[in-house]
C-alpha cells in the first residue's frame, strides 16, 4: 500500500470513527449555567457521540469518554507568549470561553467552549489550586497545539484492560515502555495530566504504606489516565448543573412531577438511542 493510499484510508477510517451523532432532543445539563460557573483550570468532561466516545466508554466502563481544559478568555491570561500562541491558532472574539482538548483527527487544538453546547458534560474542579498554577497548567497546555493525537495509546489502553497472560507478548500493551509513542504525540486525558503534573498536582497518585506508617505518593504515568479518573479523583470537586433544576421550582424532589410511559414506549425509545 503505498503511503498516498494509506493516508486516504487513515483519514477514512477517522471520519467513521469520529462522525457524531445527533444530540438528545432534550439535554442533561444546563450549558448556560455551567457556562456561567466554569473557572480557568477546570477540567470539563464530555460524554461524546461518535464511535470512538463509544470505544473510550467501553474501555473504561464509564460514560466519559473525553477531557478538555478550560483556560478562560483570551485576556484573563497573563503570559503575552501564551496570548500571542492562542492567536495563532484561534481566529475568534477575544471575549470567547476557550478550551484546550486533543482530538482524534485533530491532535491537540483550541475551539470555544460553546462546542459542546448540546453534550451531557459536567465540571471537575481542581481544589485549591493558585491564581499562579492555574496560568502554569494554561501555558503548558497551550504550549502543547499542534501535537498530534496518539493513535496508539488507545490500542495500548485497550490491550491493557486485557487479561496479559491471554495475549500473545507482541499483542501486550506497551504503556510502560520507555519509548512509546513520540514526544509530539498525546490523547485528551494525557495533555491535561501532564499539565497538572507540571505543577505537582495530584490527580489519582499511587500511595504506598512504608514499614514506619508513612504513606508515599508516587505519580502515575499520564498515559494511563482517562477522562473518568478526574471525576473519580478525591482531589477534584464535581460540578453538575442538571437541565431539571429540584433546588428550584421543585425544592423538594417527592414533588417532581414525573410522567410515567408504559413499558413499550420506553423500550422503542431505548433502542433508538443505541442505534
Amino acid at each position: 500500500m503505498g503511503l498516498q493510499t494509506h493516508n486516504t484510508f487513515m483519514r477514512a477510517i477517522i471520519r467513521w470513527l469520529t462522525r457524531e451523532r445527533p444530540p438528545a432532543a432534550i439535554p442533561l445539563c444546563n450549558f448556560e449555567r455551567i457556562r456561567y460557573e466554569v473557572r480557568a483550570g477546570d477540567v470539563v468532561l464530555i460524554e461524546g457521540r461518535t464511535r470512538v466516545s463509544d470505544v473510550i466508554k467501553y474501555m473504561t466502563q464509564s460514560r466519559w469518554s473525553h477531557s478538555a481544559l478550560y483556560i478562560g478568555r483570551l485576556h484573563e491570561i497573563e503570559d503575552p507568549r501564551t496570548r500571542a500562541r492562542i492567536k495563532a491558532w484561534f481566529d475568534g472574539q477575544p471575549d470567547v470561553q476557550l478550551i484546550v482538548e486533543s482530538e482524534l483527527g485533530k491532535g491537540t487544538i483550541i475551539r470555544p467552549l460553546h462546542a459542546y453546547d448540546q453534550d451531557h458534560i459536567r465540571i471537575c474542579r481542581p481544589r485549591d489550586l493558585t491564581y499562579r498554577d492555574v496560568q502554569r497548567i494554561t501555558d503548558y497546555a497551550v504550549s502543547r497545539l499542534g501535537s498530534d493525537y496518539d493513535m496508539r495509546q488507545i490500542f495500548d489502553l485497550f490491550r491493557l484492560l486485557f487479561p496479559w497472560k491471554f495475549l500473545p507478548r507482541r499483542w501486550r500493551s506497551s504503556l510502560f515502555h520507555h519509548n512509546i509513542g513520540t514526544q509530539t504525540r498525546t490523547v485528551c486525558s494525557t495533555m491535561i495530566a501532564e499539565a497538572f503534573a507540571s505543577v505537582d498536582y495530584p490527580i489519582l497518585p499511587l500511595v504506598e504504606r512504608e514499614e514506619n506508617g508513612e504513606l508515599r505518593l508516587y505519580r502515575r504515568n499520564p498515559k494511563l489516565f482517562t477522562p473518568s479518573d478526574f471525576d473519580y479523583s478525591p482531589y477534584f470537586e464535581i460540578i453538575k448543573y442538571p437541565f431539571v433544576d429540584i433546588t428550584g421550582r421543585h425544592r423538594r424532589y417527592q414533588l417532581v412531577p414525573y410522567e410515567f410511559k408504559d413499558e413499550e414506549l420506553v423500550a422503542s425509545e431505548t433502542r433508538v438511542r443505541k442505534a
